[in-house]
């Protein structure tokens, strides 16, 4: 705690936005363990903090937590759930173990490097991987490497890698109850459209840049979190439209830099999950 407390003060000594934004970052970082009491979501998964988060253990029937140093395998109780659900279920399907990546920090927040949203505990990488699995120590999974399963002008997927056995395991993602979005490649989603089109589950499975080996799943915010602010239902309809063109245009390849000004800031009841006991 006295080093999240220091670079709080180093955060209020910086000067310049980016600076502040980093720093304050470092800060929800610096903290290892969660917030005390029961489980607070405050803000959105782009902006906002978790308190009385709960651990993913490191391995469990079917899954396996990868890269633990990072001190991502944190969230809200029904991601947790969610995802032990999810692992189980696939498990009984015939699939190899899954590769869990990063969740939310110890009480949410901004994260340093790697994610601008993760933040409310309500988010999970889960690696496209369908190969065996050996059970190993957690030093081993610090360093995994998972190829890509686009081309590399995602103009599709990569027929080599890719299996239908990967559309099986994000349609079992986006038909589990309580899942908002599944955000994937957009490539990954034209392939989706190709072979599933008018699938009710597509509406959920949503285009987004990266996410070429690992799908994204977002959950809805819980009903007893009144603090939690949700994102907009996907339009409706299954995504297979002329929307998919975009992300091969010049703009979606090179998007234009964000306009200057001061960045957005956490909601204020976040300051007291930082400071908690």
């Amino acid at each position: 705690m006295l080093r999240a407390l220091s670079v709080l003060v180093w955060l209020l000594a910086m000067p310049g936005p980016a600076a502040a934004q980093r720093s304050e970052a470092a800060a929800w970082a610096a903290v290892r363990t969660p917030s005390a009491g029961p489980p607070q979501i405050i803000g959105s998964t782009g902006l906002g903090c978790l308190g009385g988060a709960v651990a993913l253990p490191a391995e469990g029937p079917g899954w396996q937590v990868v890269r633990l140093s990072r001190n991502r395998f944190w969230g809200h109780p029904a991601l947790i759930d969610w995802v032990r659900g999810f692992a189980a279920e696939a498990q009984a399907r015939g699939f190899q173990p899954l590769w869990i990546g990063d969740l939310s920090q110890p009480r949410g927040g901004p994260m340093p490097w790697g994610h601008a949203s993760h933040q409310a505990g309500l988010d999970a990488d889960i690696w496209l991987e369908l190969s065996p699995k050996p059970a190993t120590q957690a030093a081993a999974r610090e360093h995994i490497e998972v190829p890509s399963l686009v081309l590399p002008d995602e103009s599709g997927v990569d027929r080599a890698r890719w299996r239908p056995q990967h559309a099986a395991l994000i349609r079992l993602a986006a038909e589990r109850p309580g899942v908002d979005r599944v955000l994937v490649n957009h490539a990954i989603k034209r392939e989706l459209c190709r072979t599933d089109r008018g699938g009710a589950w597509l509406r959920r499975v949503r285009p987004w840049r990266g996410h070429d080996s690992h799908m994204h799943v977002r959950l809805r915010c819980p009903p007893d979190q009144p603090g939690c602010q949700g994102l907009p239902p996907p339009p409706p309809g299954d995504g297979c439209d002329a929307t998919l063109d975009w992300w091969l245009s010049e703009e979606a390849r090179h998007p234009p830099p964000r306009p200057r000004g001061p960045p957005p800031r956490l909601p204020a009841a976040c300051a007291g999950v930082l400071t908690a006991r």
